[in-house]
């Protein structure tokens, strides 16, 4: 059906909304029983459209433009790279810089937002998987991996992902993860999690441009800042499903709605200033799925927390030509991919089906060292990046967080690298403001090795720990990376990570790293990784999900 009947069914949707009752969220694809209009849905009626201005500030650091970018700043990445200020020996480790805090409790906005919508189940989503994902040999040509690492499992987007400027491919993370026994959904389903970023960001209030109002009929949707989306990619059926990631707030009107996760669209009307620019999205550079928890990496602030249990629906039925009735008396449109949050009535979400509400914030305490992090710069000591995070279930588990870090352009440290015990970071997720978690270690990463004619530890852009050995994915520009291994040892009475002579040639664009023990589904431990690069990047770039047998990994580094 056309948009423009759609258009004109909504108005009528919306007034037969006014006497829909709010409350619990129905079943899937039920509708709302009717009663008498409550005085709160009546006013609500007034709720003007705020198309993207006015939307809130969430509170946090924006994070550096070009963020874990190797060409940000002035350094090249090539041997004619500026000289590099790396220290001749590791930065010392400093657990208490890594402590993390609860942030404002939003349980209430939640709770609010989960009377409102209707909410889906993982494994309900994943069997309504809609996109067909690329398995081994469909993947084609293999021209973006190294020579020293067999791939074991491939798997490929769907095309417009595969070429999407918009949206680039960054995190990963599955149910080897999630819980022990790796068991969710299906026996074999052995879902993993993707996180891409919206990176056509900033500069959407760039009014001489004509971009000022993403709304307007003359822009594109990519226009809009959203934020971060998660993939669930389903190895059983071998599609998958996208997944936008909000935040919840009170609009102007007290009503509760979402936008996108740390992406405030411009309100310029004249030239771009800081009180009415963009905000920028963030990296989601490292993602950890862990019992119901999605952790995600904020580089400059932290770690967002969402819970699996809280995935809205706003298309129960399934069928996007009709606007479907919500607990709280409204629709939602998932047809209309300019408007995202509660706007004249109607449930809008940038099109996509599932939405997934923030519920959880933590936030380093450490203030952050007085140095520009423009290039990518970073400092021994005070408020580290949150980078990557991984989880590592070797031993107690734990959760482990680096920082990406360019050397060529400045600083005092090529990364450091914390590690926190899983139950500090739960207790802290479901405890009240201001609850701490502290990392109980922390390194700096080993110094002294050159590549390409410049430091080989840094441009860090995952890790993970596996009994007692850590493994680093180290970018390359648009060109092979590096996975590196480091050891603790005991030097000069410290204990330091000290790094293997022996590099492994990695893939094109290598990002962050996924290890999937294997422990409970019986298979070998994999190693899975992702690259980021779209084809017009380069001549041999490609983007896929692949993993690496772990046992061929610790025997090649030998």
């Amino acid at each position: 059906m056309g948009k423009r009947s759609r258009r004109t069914r909504l108005a009528a949707c919306a007034v037969a909304a006014g006497a829909m009752l709010s409350g619990l969220a129905p079943a899937a694809g039920a509708t709302v029983a009717q009663a008498a209009t409550p005085s709160s849905v009546a006013s609500a009626a007034d709720d003007p459209a705020p198309g993207h201005e006015g939307m809130p500030d969430d509170g946090f650091d924006d994070e550096p433009d070009g963020e874990q970018d190797d060409s940000a700043g002035t350094g090249t990445g090539t041997a004619a790279a500026a000289p590099s200020t790396a220290p001749a020996a590791p930065v010392p480790g400093r657990a208490a810089d890594f402590k993390l805090a609860t942030g404002t409790d939003i349980s209430a906005l939640v709770t609010k937002l989960d009377a409102a919508l209707p909410k889906q189940g993982l494994t309900e989503l994943m069997e309504q998987a809609n996109r067909p994902a690329g398995w081994e040999g469909a993947c084609g040509t293999t021209g973006i991996y190294g020579s020293d690492l067999a791939v074991n499992h491939r798997v490929c987007w769907k095309s417009d992902d595969a070429t999407s400027s918009e949206w680039v491919p960054q995190a990963i993370t599955g149910v080897s993860d999630a819980q022990e026994d790796e068991d969710w959904g299906t026996s074999n389903a052995e879902p993993i999690a993707v996180a891409g970023y919206d990176a056509e960001n900033p500069g959407r209030s760039d009014f001489t441009a004509g971009r000022d109002n993403c709304v307007q009929d003359s822009a594109s949707d990519a226009c809009n800042e959203k934020g971060i989306r998660v993939s669930f990619f389903n190895q059983a059926t071998r599609m998958y499903r996208h997944v936008l990631l909000v935040w919840p707030y009170m609009n102007s009107k007290d009503h509760i709605s979402f936008d996108a996760l740390h992406a405030r669209e411009g309100k310029c009307t004249t030239s771009v200033t800081s009180s009415c620019a963009a905000q920028n999205g963030i990296h989601a550079g490292g993602m950890v799925w862990y019992g119901n928890y999605l952790y995600v990496a904020d580089t400059a602030n932290g770690m967002r927390v969402f819970d699996l249990r809280k995935i809205m629906d706003l298309n129960p039925d399934n069928n996007a030509d009709v606007n479907d009735p919500t607990p709280d008396g409204l629709v939602s449109d998932v047809l209309d991919k300019k408007r995202v949050g509660r706007q004249s009535n109607v449930w809008y979400s940038y099109g996509y089906r599932y939405v997934m509400p923030q519920v959880a914030t933590l936030k380093f305490t450490t203030a952050k060292n007085g140095g520009t992090t423009s290039g990518n710069q970073c400092y021994a000591t005070g408020r580290p990046k949150a980078s990557y995070i991984s989880l590592d279930r070797t031993g107690t588990d734990h959760m482990v967080l680096g920082e990406y870090c360019n050397t060529n352009n400045g600083g005092s440290s090529p990364g450091r690298v914390g590690t926190y015990p899983m139950t500090e970071l739960t207790a802290a997720v479901e405890g009240a403001t201001g609850t701490v978690a502290n990392a109980d270690l922390a390194y700096g990463l080993p110094t002294g090795a050159t590549f390409n004619g410049e430091d080989l530890w840094h441009k860090i852009q995952g890790v993970t720990r596996y009994e007692g050995k850590w493994y680093f994915h180290r970018s390359n520009g648009y060109d092979n990376g590096r996975l590196l291994q480091a050891t603790p040892e005991t030097v000069d009475g410290t204990s330091r990570l000290v790094g293997n002579a022996k590099t492994l040639e990695s893939a094109f664009g290598p990002e962050d790293l996924y290890l999937a023990h294997g422990r409970g589904d019986g298979f070998p431990p994999q190693l899975w990784s992702l690259s980021e690069h779209a084809p017009s990047k380069c001549g041999a770039c490609k983007r896929e999900v692949y993993s690496y047998n772990m046992a061929e990994v610790i025997s090649d580094f030998g």
